[in-house]
């Protein structure tokens, strides 16, 4: 069953995703980023890019012919994803393929224009019976 995870009170939604996959990247995983904005994309490419400052997340987006050897893939649909090992959701919709991967994650920020659709999310996994970790991250990750 996928193990979900909800990192929730993130100042910027951005900025925590790309913390969090320095994270992940330092572990050596691999991560599919749902990011369906176009915007939000841009600018965790960016983040990802330059932050650190003196090191780089390899990451490309799902369709690109590195995919299949970069492990942070960013993509703005679900179907034929290279990986499942990990999902970050940055939409604020319910992935829809979601239980296809071990394990999810949703940063979701104080802005209510995120936080009340990841309560809905929120609601959506515990009622089908999904452990959910929940941990506040305002003071960092």
């Amino acid at each position: 069953m996928t193990r979900i995870e909800f990192l929730h009170g993130a100042a910027d939604r951005i900025q925590a995703a790309a913390q969090w996959l320095q994270q992940a990247w330092s572990e050596r995983q691999a991560v599919l980023v749902f990011v369906p904005d176009a915007e939000q994309a841009e600018r965790l490419d960016r983040l990802l890019w330059t932050q650190p400052a003196l090191s780089f997340l390899p990451h490309c987006r799902a369709d690109s012919p590195l995919a299949g050897e970069t492990p942070i893939l960013l993509t703005d649909t679900l179907d034929g994803a290279l990986q499942e090992n990990c999902l970050l959701n940055l939409g604020n919709t319910l992935p829809a393929t979601f239980s296809r991967f071990e394990h999810l994650v949703e940063i979701v920020s104080i802005d209510d224009a995120d936080r009340l659709p990841a309560r809905e999310r929120f609601k959506f996994y515990r009622e089908r019976g999904y452990a959910v970790d929940s941990r506040d991250i305002s003071a960092g990750l």
